[in-house]
């Protein structure tokens, strides 16, 4: 059954859009020490790192602190801005977001291996 759009947050469980943030990395990390930075980064609790078709991301778990029981927003008529643009054309509703990673590392130890992978001589 395919869902109309602007009811897909009325149905959704868990708010899952609400529980993390995404930020651009810019440039695509290229160098070794563009990946030392990413280690650091991903040995952080919570902070992932993922590629996909529109480039790099940090990915950062957190509920959003106005995110309310029943997956309502606590300050809907005063949200953000970026808030108000969300665009539920595609969303996790439909298709977990890790399905469309490219790359997808989700700890030191796996951004390490790949690392190491990448760069022949990391460990020298």
């Amino acid at each position: 059954m395919k869902i109309p759009l602007k009811n897909k947050c009325s149905r959704c469980q868990g708010s899952t859009c609400c529980t993390y943030i995404t930020e651009p990395l810019g440039a695509a990390p290229r160098s070794k020490a563009d990946f030392d930075h990413l280690l650091w980064q991903v040995s952080h609790r919570g902070v992932s790192l993922y590629k996909d078709s529109d480039g790099w991301f940090l990915l950062f778990e957190g509920s959003c602190d106005h995110l309310q029981a029943d997956g309502g927003c606590g300050i809907y008529d005063q949200r953000p801005q970026i808030c108000r643009d969300y665009d539920n054309d595609w969303c996790e509703y439909d298709e977990p977001a890790e399905k469309g990673f490219e790359l997808y590392f989700r700890s030191y130890d796996e951004l390490l291996a790949y690392c190491r992978h990448r760069f022949k001589r990391w460990d020298r």
